[in-house]
C-alpha cells in the first residue's frame, strides 16, 4: 500500500514536470522514464502553471517599481512571462489573428496557421494586445493595492489556462492530429477529478482577496462560449494556437472585470 502511494506521488511529479517543460521555459529535472501519458494527464496542472507563471509576473513589479516607476516595472513584467512561455500564447494569437483574418474556408485558416511567417494581422492581433495588456496593468497599479493586484494578476495567468483545459475538452482537436506535436493532449479527455485538480489551482489567488473579485468569473463564461462557438463554425474545434488565443483573450478579460469592479466598489 505504501510503495503504491508513494509511486502515484512519484508519477504525479514527474506529471507536473511534464507540464512544465510543455508550457514553460523554466529548467527541469530530467525526466528518465518518460512516459507518453505524462503529457496526457498534464493538462490539469495547466491552471497551476498559471500560478507559478503570474507569480513570476508579480515579481519584477514588486522588485523594480520603487526604483523605476510604473511603466519600466509593467515592461518587465511582460518581458518575464514572455521569457517563461517562449512567448508560446503570443504566438498563438498571433497565428490565429493571421488564420481567422486572412482565411475564408477552414482549410485556408488551418493553412495559414500552420504557415510559420507572420502576416498583417499577427503583426497587428500582437501589437494590440500587448499593448492593452501594459495599459489594463498600469491601469491596475494606480487603482489596487498591491495584495489585490498581485493576486489579480496570478488568478488572470491560472484562470486563462484553465479556460484552454475546457476548451479541449469541449472540442475536437482539428490539425493534422498524426503530425501534431499536442497529439498526446489531443486524444484525451479529463477525468471529473482531473477536473477538480485543474479548477482547483485557478481558485488558489481568490482566497487572499476580497471576494467580490470573484466576480471577474461572470464575464469569462460568455466570452469562453461565444469563443468556442467561433471556432467550431469556422474549423470544426481548436488547435494548439486556438488555445494561446483563448489564454491571452482571457487573461486581458479578467484584468479589464477586476479595473470595472474596484471602480464600482
Amino acid at each position: 500500500m505504501a510503495n503504491n502511494f508513494f509511486q502515484k506521488i512519484k508519477t504525479e511529479y514527474w506529471v507536473f514536470i511534464t507540464a512544465c517543460m510543455f508550457f514553460t521555459r523554466i529548467p527541469m529535472p530530467v525526466i528518465k522514464d518518460y512516459k507518453p501519458n505524462y503529457l496526457q494527464q498534464s493538462s490539469k496542472y495547466f491552471s497551476f502553471i498559471g500560478l507559478l507563471i503570474g507569480v513570476a509576473s508579480c515579481l519584477p513589479i514588486y522588485l523594480l517599481n520603487p526604483f523605476l516607476g510604473n511603466n519600466i516595472s509593467i515592461l518587465f513584467s511582460i518581458a518575464t512571462t514572455i521569457l517563461m512561455t517562449g512567448a508560446f500564447h503570443e504566438d498563438g494569437f498571433a497565428d490565429s489573428c493571421d488564420a481567422f483574418g486572412g482565411g475564408w474556408t477552414k482549410d485556408k485558416i488551418l493553412t495559414i496557421m500552420k504557415d510559420s511567417r507572420l502576416g498583417t494581422y499577427g503583426v497587428i492581433g500582437l501589437i494590440a494586445v500587448l499593448s492593452f495588456k501594459f495599459c489594463l496593468l498600469q491601469s491596475m497599479l494606480n487603482i489596487l493595492n498591491l495584495k489585490t493586484l498581485f493576486c489579480i494578476c496570478i488568478a488572470a495567468h491560472s484562470v486563462s489556462r484553465l479556460s484552454a483545459v475546457f476548451m479541449m475538452q469541449f472540442l475536437p482537436y482539428v490539425q493534422d492530429i498524426d503530425v501534431s506535436k499536442v497529439k498526446p493532449i489531443a486524444i484525451q479527455k479529463l477525468r471529473i477529478t482531473e477536473i477538480i485538480i485543474a479548477i482547483t489551482g485557478s481558485c488558489i489567488p481568490f482566497l487572499f482577496i476580497n471576494t467580490i473579485y470573484l466576480l471577474v468569473i461572470i464575464p469569462i463564461i460568455p466570452t469562453f462560449i461565444y469563443i468556442k462557438y467561433y471556432f467550431n463554425k469556422w474549423i470544426g474545434g481548436y488547435t494548439g494556437d486556438c488555445l494561446g488565443a483563448t489564454q491571452q483573450i482571457i487573461e486581458l478579460l479578467v484584468y479589464l472585470t477586476a479595473i470595472i469592479l474596484a471602480k464600482l466598489t
